[in-house]
């Protein structure tokens, strides 16, 4: 429930703390002190989208902050699915808005996105508004009501598993067919690419190589050249180096005997006369080897012309990508060839999966009938009580297409009178006749359904008087399972509250300021007199609402 709740700089409020009790709490005060300032304050807090008007002039930023007690096990999960710390006693909810407009939101100290605060805020708090009586001509309402009604979640989980598979593969074999298509209509291209990929029969590696034969073959008199150059100049007639090395070589071992060190050198001479001796042999052999041959360079160059048309053909570089593309449009044509057969078997499980979606929607349709008929009859006694004793209801259901929330199209009827055609409740009942309807109607789910804090703003739109008054009594039958804060123009509902909380407007020099605070037993007489008479509270006034609150 909701313990405690600050505001700073929000609107008209510079500064608010105040303390929430279990049970039945009422708010009051004249129109305009700010009670729908303190809701747009809460609604920060449910995760609704943030103002910069918001801000209260000349300041920075403003803050609200509430803290609720929570003993639902599954926000336990929840706050370890969301890395959020907690203390498994209270969870903290800030939200921070600067005047520019940015925004920002944290559970007990942790950063979160706006959707995982929307999420948390359906387990904390559920605000009713006044524009939210129309809630009952909206069949996703309507739905999530009757799905909550019941404390057996599995058939909604079922059909919502069930759902998802068959529009899943719904999806997929739409994919699959637009796919074929397309692959159909390009069948001869991709044959005709294949066929030149088959013949062009390509290796990995192939390009570098062809490349450097190719360049070898272009250059051949200029290899033999450098050759025949290097073994003339090494080994030729004459005075050529090796043999100049070799004198050389004689020259050191004539004084090894007198010059020790002469030793090293002519061993590493001799080191030097072997291994160009050896360059030698394998320069003359290059030269004998090599021959011009003008057929294997054409064969080269005709090779390397179809790698490089393919490769311009597709935009890529190498080979290896070459490849891929080959691999690629292999696989279109195994997909063309076996299509037929693909989404024969895709089709036949998309069968399976449709019927295993309607059986499930099936038993979700009866769990929801089931629950309809469980809350048609408990508001009718709790209508009745706030004076409508002839009211008729019902929710009708017909089927539609299967959807995310199931087969069932439901629409609420309703009629205030015996005899008198049940229509559209949306259509045809007063706004005090949809706000009882909307009391009974959370009054019956707030049974089954963990709702740990109800606010009502002004649900008493449209009522007065003895009506005021029982509509007063349901909602405090409702906080003996839950808190529920009333905001209300009623001094009949006001009186019912087991705490009371007034908002006044305060205005001086600098501004106007709106307050909120906790009222004594002594004041709340004086408030609800006020509420009964106006400014000039009367004796009468006094009497009579001590007559309410039941004191004398």
């Amino acid at each position: 429930m909701l313990t405690r709740l600050h505001i700073s700089n929000y609107a008209l409020i510079s500064r608010l703390d105040i303390d929430f009790c279990g049970g039945f709490s009422v708010i009051t005060g004249e129109t305009g002190a700010g009670k729908s300032i303190l809701l747009g304050a809460l609604g920060l807090i449910m995760g609704k989208r943030a103002d910069s008007k918001a801000v209260k002039a000349d300041a920075t930023k403003c803050v609200v902050e509430a803290a609720f007690s929570v003993e639902d096990e599954h926000l336990h999960a929840f706050f370890q699915e969301n890395d959020i710390d907690f203390d498994g006693e209270e969870c903290i909810v800030r939200r921070e808005v600067t005047a520019t407009g940015k925004s920002r939101a944290f559970v007990n100290d942790t950063p979160v996105q706006l959707t995982t605060l929307k999420t948390l805020s359906n387990y904390l708090a559920d605000i009713h508004s006044q524009h939210q009586n129309l809630l009952v001509a909206r069949e996703d309402f309507l739905l999530d009501t009757l799905d909550g009604f019941s404390s057996d979640h599995v058939a909604a989980e079922a059909y919502k598993a069930a759902y998802e598979a068959w529009r899943n593969l719904a999806a997929e074999l739409k994919a699959l067919k637009a796919q074929t298509d397309r692959d159909t209509a390009e069948e001869e291209f991709l044959l005709f690419q294949y066929k030149q990929f088959e013949d062009a029969a390509l290796t990995d590696g192939e390009q570098e190589e062809l490349e450097e034969e190719s360049e070898r073959l272009n250059h051949v008199e200029e290899i033999k050249q450098a050759m025949y150059d290097v073994v003339s100049q090494l080994t030729g007639e004459g005075d050529n180096v090796l043999s100049r090395l070799r004198n050389s070589q004689r020259s050191l071992e004539a004084v090894t005997r007198v010059f020790p060190q002469a030793e090293d050198l002519e061993n590493r001479l001799q080191s030097a006369i072997l291994e160009l001796d050896d360059i030698a042999s394998e320069a003359d052999r290059h030269f004998e080897s090599l021959e011009f041959d003008p057929e294997r360079l054409m064969h080269v160059e005709e090779r390397l012309n179809v790698i490089y048309t393919l490769q311009k053909k597709h935009h890529v570089n190498t080979i290896a990508d070459l490849l891929d593309i080959a691999a690629r449009i292999k696989d279109q044509l195994a997909r063309i060839t076996h299509a037929d057969e693909d989404i024969e078997r895709m089709e036949q499980e998309l069968n399976v999966r449709y019927d295993a979606m309607m059986q499930a929607a099936r038993t979700l349709s009866e769990k929801r009938r089931q629950s309809a008929r469980a809350i048609e009859g408990e508001m009718l006694t709790l209508v009745a009580e706030m004076g409508m004793p002839n009211a008729q209801m019902t929710f009708r259901f017909e089927e539609k297409k299967p959807d995310a929330s199931g087969t069932d199209h439901v629409v609420f009827l309703f009629s205030a009178n015996r005899n008198v055609p049940m229509q559209n409740a949306a259509d045809i009942a007063s706004g005090g006749e949809i706000s009882r309807l909307m009391l009974a109607l959370k009054s019956v789910v707030s049974k089954c359904k963990q709702l740990p804090t109800v606010i009502f703003d002004e649900i008493d739109t449209g009522v007065s008087g003895t009506l005021a008054e029982r509509m007063a009594l349901v909602m405090r039958s409702m906080a003996d399972r839950c808190q529920v804060i009333c905001i209300t123009h009623l001094p009949q509902i006001a009186a019912r509250g087991a705490h009371h909380l007034r908002v006044y407007k305060q205005e001086d020099e600098v501004g106007t300021t709106s307050h909120i605070v906790p009222l004594s037993p002594e004041e709340r007489i004086t408030e609800i007199a006020n509420m009964l008479s106006g400014e000039m509270v009367t004796e009468a006034a006094v009497n009579n609402a001590k007559a309410l609150l039941n004191v004398d």
